[in-house]
This record gives C-alpha cells, structure tokens and sequence, in this order.
C-alpha cells in the first residue's frame, strides 16, 4: 500500500472540477496550503463564452500534432475598467452562441448546491457558468487569476514526492517557482483540434483559405446560411453518441471523406460518391489530450494525443501519484464524476486513505487496455459505466480513516451516490433531450422532466425502475 500525506497542494483550473477539489480538500482540514491557478481572469473555465475567437497558433491544416503548448491571451478592452486596467484576459473558449446543456439539470449539478427554480431543464450556458460560480464563491481567496502554469516537473526523487510549479503571472509577463506536495490537474484537456491529413486537404486549404475549420470555432449558425457544407465526425467504435442528431430533410448523411478535390471545388466519400460546389467544411472530429505543461513528466503522460496514459483508475499518475487528474473520462456526466473523484483525492492527499501498491495500479492498466484498446477509448465511460465508476469511487472514499472534527461523524464530505433515479435519467436522457429540442421556443418555459412525458414515480408505479447499480 502507497500512502501520501500532503501538506501543500495546488490545483489547476478555476473551472468546476478545480473549484470541487477545493471543496473537498478544504472539508479535510488538514492542508496548510491550497491554491487554485487560473489563467483566466474569472473562475468557470469554458464555460466563460468568448464570442468572437481569436487566432490560435494550435489550429493548422491538417492538425495532427497533439503536444500543443502553452497559450498566449487574447486582452479584450473593458469600457470600464478599475484601477487604470482597461484590459482583461481571455482565452478561447469552444462554447458557441446558443448552447444549451445536453444533461438535465437534475442529472448534471452538484450535490449540494439547487439550480435557479426559474432555469430551463436543459440550461444555458451562461446559466451554467453563474451557477459553476455560485458554487466556488467561498474559494475566491484561493484562486490567483490570471496566472498560467507553464509547467509542472518532479521538485525530488522520491515516487511520492512533490512537485516544482513554474507560473506566468499573465500582466506583469514575470515567472515565478513554487513547490507543491501534491498537484491536482484540472484545466481541461481537449484544447487542441484534430484535423485528420486526408488526401489533398492542403491543397484545398491553399486553394480555398478559411473554408476549413472546426467546431471549436464555431459561433453562430448564421455564417453558414444558404451554404453547402460538410461535417465530418468521428464515432467511437466502443460507445455509440449519447445524443443522436434529428433528421433534417437539410442535412445528408455520407461516410466519411476519403480525399479532396480542389479543382473542382468536391470532396470525394469512402463509398466513392462525390460532392460538388462545397462552400465550407467544418471538422466535428473532436481533440487531442494535451497537457504541454506537463512535456517534462517522465514516463510521459502523452504520446499521440488519444488518451493519457500511467493513469490508475482515470484518476493518479500512478508512476508518481502526488500528481492526479479530473474529469479525463469521456461520456459521463462530469460534474458528479468530479466529485466522486475529489471525495477520494482529498482523503488520499490528507493520508486518511491509501492507494494500491504500484504493481496493481499498473495492472488496472494494462486490464482497461486489454477491455478497450491503448487508444481513444481508453478514458470512456458508456452508460452503465459512468454511474457504476461514481458509486464505487464513492465507496472507496467513504473507506477513509475516520478523524476527529471532521463532519459526518468523522468521515469528512461525502462524494455522490447515485440511486435507481440517477441511473433511469442517465439512461433516458437522449430521449428526454430529443423530446426538448422537439418543443421549439417553447422548451425555455419547461423545467421538469414532468412536463415532458418522463414521470419517474408513475413509471415506478407501473412497475418500472432504473438500472439500480449501487457498489
């Protein structure tokens, strides 16, 4: 058994999973130091909407390099800016213009803080960003904005040692070391866009300039209008979307694009079909995991972008575990998923629960890469696996030493556990979603699953439950 007692730890990343580790490392009382470094100039991470992006030296065509690197702000004028700064930072964000969630709000929050009564089931995303907002505001004094992490190396040899921070304070442009016992990374991770080399694709992209994009840069549908234009996508072969586009007599569905043809202005499908007087292309082919910060962690965290790896349990770098990661799973629900998983660091960081010996982390390993692939799909979580990962991480944390003057009688802040509810909305919620979009304007006014034909307690009734998987 591994066991670490942490006396320093900073976070990185003011978004919600920074700012729910903070909740739960502050419930441990037991750390003499906890701070949170934001690049940004508010807390909220993505959700902070930038309508009008900015270059970035990450987008190339084709995109397949997933290193990426620390980015510059964008400084956007404030008319009344206090203090002399009329300035504030900004980076680029993939939230468009009309976003909505694809998760009821039930199903999507946190568990210890309501959504506004008076927001809509699936809400927006500036709704999303104040209450991500309401939900830190007691952690403002850990946070130091407008500070970038440029990079992050072990400060000792020991496999449980501590870490050497090196910052930016984004203003002054000044750089600044600081040693942590333990790091926890939660800045996001998809940051750099995979554009796939498909035959030809520069010399359309030579031919034709800014016809090529990708859906982070995506805004407003109104650019688009009266255009002919192709969305390739990519699917995961062990998991099918969690939301299934509606048909749209507008919108054709093909296989993927096999090459360009930029005489002719076409692009040619695998099924040998092709398409003319093509006005714009827009990748939907998702990230890279990218960690640039973390460049110089030996055994490396990233090689082609697809995953990252030595990661037991989705969670630790189990080569050095001081070091640890949220929300790196894809088709989940985050925010619960977060939770689960800080409900574990701060006991493991406050030595009240220790971690498996290094040889059985890399057998959890070496088992997830056997069940699905050393690829894209090693961090996915297909229903019923997202809600089985949180009860069970919620498990292992509620096994935690108990200590004196923490809450619950000792046990300290408890992570989620979801019921036979959770488990019954996870599963319907493609289908509660379609049944929203269907609503049309009318959808800002409902609130409830209730309104739209999803009564939990009268199916109960029937005699139907949720998939109970309760650890």
């Amino acid at each position: 058994m591994i066991s670490i007692r942490a006396r320093t730890v900073a976070i990185i990343g003011a978004g919600p999973s920074g700012l729910v580790a903070a909740k739960y490392l502050r419930a441990e009382k037991a750390f003499d130091e906890v701070v949170i470094f934001e690049q940004r100039a508010s807390s909220g991470g993505i959700w902070n909407y930038t309508p009008h992006h900015t270059n970035e030296d990450l987008f190339h065509i084709p995109q397949t390099n997933p290193r990426g690197l620390n980015q510059e702000p964008a400084w956007i004028h404030k008319a009344n800016g206090c203090n002399g700064e009329n300035k504030a930072v900004s980076f680029l964000s993939p939230i468009y213009e009309r976003l909505e969630t694809n998760i009821p709000r039930g199903l999507m929050g946190f568990q210890d803080l309501d959504w506004p009564p008076e927001c809509q089931l699936f809400p927006e995303h500036g709704v999303v960003l104040d209450y991500i907002k309401d939900y830190g505001k007691e952690f403002q004094s850990l946070i130091r904005y407008e500070t970038q992490v440029v990079n992050v190396e072990p400060a000792d040899e020991s496999p449980v040692g501590s870490w050497r921070v090196k910052t930016r304070d984004l203003r002054s442009n000044k750089t600044h070391q600081h040693v942590y016992d333990a790091v926890i990374v939660a800045n996001g991770h998809f940051i750099v866009p995979n554009i796939p080399n498909i035959a030809d694709i520069q010399e359309w992209n030579n031919r034709y300039p800014d016809t090529i994009s990708h859906s982070k840069y995506f805004r407003t549908p109104e650019v688009y209008a009266q255009k002919k234009v192709v969305v390739p996508l990519i699917w995961s072969s062990k998991s099918t979307s969690m939301l299934k586009p509606a048909p749209d007599p507008k919108k054709k569905e093909v296989p993927p694009i096999s090459r360009f043809i930029p005489e002719t202005r076409s692009v040619q499908f695998e099924d040998g079909t092709v398409e003319t007087d093509v006005d714009a292309i827009v990748f939907a082919t998702g990230y890279f995991y990218s960690l640039p910060f973390l460049q110089d962690v030996r055994p490396e965290l990233i090689t082609d972008g697809s995953h990252v790896l030595h990661t037991y349990r989705h969670l630790f770098y189990s080569p050095r575990p001081t070091l640890s990661f949220l929300a790196l799973n894809q088709r989940v629900i985050p925010f619960p998923i977060c939770e689960a998983q800080s409900a574990v660091l701060g006991r493991v960081y406050s030595g009240r629960l220790s971690l498996p010996a290094y040889s059985d982390m890399n057998e959890w390993e070496k088992s997830t890469v056997a069940e699905m692939g050393n690829g894209k799909n090693f961090h996915l979580l297909p229903f019923p696996k997202d809600g089985i990962y949180i009860n069970e991480l919620s498990k292992w944390a509620s096994e935690a030493t108990l200590r004196e003057g923490l809450d619950n009688g000792g046990k300290g802040k408890t992570g989620p556990v979801w019921g036979e509810w959770e488990f019954w909305c996870r599963e319907n919620f493609p289908a509660i979603r379609a049944a929203f979009g269907a609503q049309g304007n009318i959808r800002h006014s409902i609130k409830s699953l209730e309104e739209l034909g999803f009564d939990y307690k009268e199916i109960v009734k029937r005699g139907g439950s949720g998939e109970s998987k309760l650890i």
